[in-house]
């Protein structure tokens, strides 16, 4: 299976996005202000829908009936996801992190989902059901992973000047430029040839 999410672009094309990591995956979801019109977490069942497709979900096979979130516990994803929005922008414009920004993933950061070995398979696995608490800890905690190291230096925002869209730079020479090729880099390249052309 590809890594990342499949997304729709305004003008219908599909192409998949790696965020390379969980918290700037729940980016996706929607958050404050300009992000208001993507929201997609508007009650419980639309993150436990959502959560199987992201990197939680990747390595374990998680349905939504392994996932128990509250009304009150999917307010608090959503109230860190908001600040994981400026936080990651911060990051990618290589400003420090703001310290009410890490207050928040400090105090975010408590349960996480646990993780066992399925006797049967000896694959990784998750102790079932998951909380709306874990899934919070787990975003916190995967955020507190990379503003305490070095990668916080590789999150970045795409080159196009039409696209958002924020991912951790995993490639070996740190230089990935886009989104997705399918997307950004692919329109990029078109443009670039069109220019060459008419010279």
């Amino acid at each position: 299976m590809a890594a990342g999410i499949l997304l729709t672009s305004s003008d219908g094309a599909r192409y998949r996005f790696d965020a390379g990591t969980l918290f700037l995956e729940i980016l996706l979801t929607g958050g404050p202000g300009p992000y208001e019109r993507f929201e997609i977490l508007h009650a419980p069942a639309d993150l436990a829908a959502w959560l199987p497709r992201s990197r939680l979900g990747a390595p374990v096979r998680l349905v939504p009936a392994h996932l128990r979130i509250s009304p009150m516990e999917l307010r608090e994803v959503k109230r860190l996801r908001d600040t994981l929005h400026p936080l990651a922008r911060d990051l990618a414009a290589d400003l420090p992190a703001r310290p009410e920004h890490l207050r928040a993933l400090n105090d975010a950061a408590g349960a996480a989902p646990r993780p066992r070995i399925d006797p049967a398979t000896r694959a990784r696995a998750w102790e079932l059901p998951i909380s709306g608490t874990q899934v919070l800890g787990a975003l916190a905690r995967d955020a507190i992973d990379v503003v305490a190291s070095a990668r916080a230096e590789r999150v970045r925002e795409c080159a196009a000047s039409d696209c958002r869209l924020l991912f951790l730079d995993t490639s070996r020479p740190g230089s990935r430029r886009w989104c997705s090729m399918e997307r950004c880099g692919n329109r990029h390249k078109v443009a670039a040839h069109r220019a060459r052309t008419r010279d």
